[in-house]
């Protein structure tokens, strides 16, 4: 298993991140994995590893580019601290839908000119706030995009115009949801909601609720799950392995 330093050109400027190869012979399928609000740290790239480990070339990029290069917080992050939601506006503030479109096309241009990665389709998925990022590349890259997946993703379903969800028609990847209890950021009712219009949208799908699993509980920290995070990576192999081999 290799992993690279790298820097990626995007309409936007130049995202730092790592690439993760498996050493093996051959091409493998490529997978973006796009992190949490606390970005590029020890256990995402723990993740990226062993998915390189299972396959797939893994392109770990810094979403936060435009802001910050990691560390992006100064301060052990406390959203009941209002320098922790201050930083965190700050750093959310550029992710317009539009900027996360074109975000995804250059992290998967990227993946097009690397020898390691075998032409086909890729896959992406997001964590926290970046799992209607997956989303919304799905949908801006369907014919590059097989497989999306979202752990404890905030935002998915509401009714503003710009709603994650409203992409849906413009998918054509298998999509997987794996949904926090008692997440502020996505309720029981938007939870509904986004089943709703899945059920809609009639493609291949997903969508499950981690008993006694908090927003946050795939990563290291306080609402850490590790039986249930071992199942989230289970169910991630699984999507993978079904859409990209």
């Amino acid at each position: 298993m290799g992993e690279e330093a790298i820097e990626i050109p995007t309409a936007d400027g130049t995202a730092d991140g790592y690439l993760y190869t498996p050493g093996q012979d051959g091409t493998a399928p490529g997978v973006v994995l796009l992190t949490d609000i606390g970005g590029i740290r020890d256990p995402y790239r723990e993740l990226a590893t062993r998915l390189a480990e299972q396959g797939y070339v893994v392109l770990l990029p810094n979403v936060f580019y435009r802001t910050a290069k990691p560390p992006l917080f100064d301060i052990a992050p406390n959203f009941s601290d209002e320098r922790t939601r201050q930083r965190f506006m700050e750093l959310t503030a550029p992710f317009k839908p539009d900027a996360v479109e074109r975000d995804g096309k250059a992290y998967l241009d990227y993946l097009g000119t690397r020898s390691e990665v075998r032409p086909g389709g890729a896959g992406v998925v997001g964590y926290c706030f970046t799992g209607s990022h997956a989303l919304r590349i799905a949908a801006s890259e369907p014919e590059r995009i097989k497989a999306a997946a979202s752990y404890h993703g905030g935002g998915l379903f509401t009714d503003r115009p710009s709603s994650p969800h409203l992409v849906l028609p413009g998918v054509k990847a298998r999509l997987y949801f794996g949904h926090a209890i008692e997440d502020r950021s996505m309720s029981d009712e938007a939870i509904a909601g986004l089943d709703k219009a899945l059920s809609a949208w009639g493609g291949d799908y997903e969508s499950e609720v981690y008993e006694g699993a908090y927003h946050g509980w795939t990563m290291p920290g306080r609402a850490y799950n590790p039986e249930q995070a071992e199942r989230a990576h289970t169910k991630l192999i699984e999507l993978f392995d079904r859409t990209l081999k």
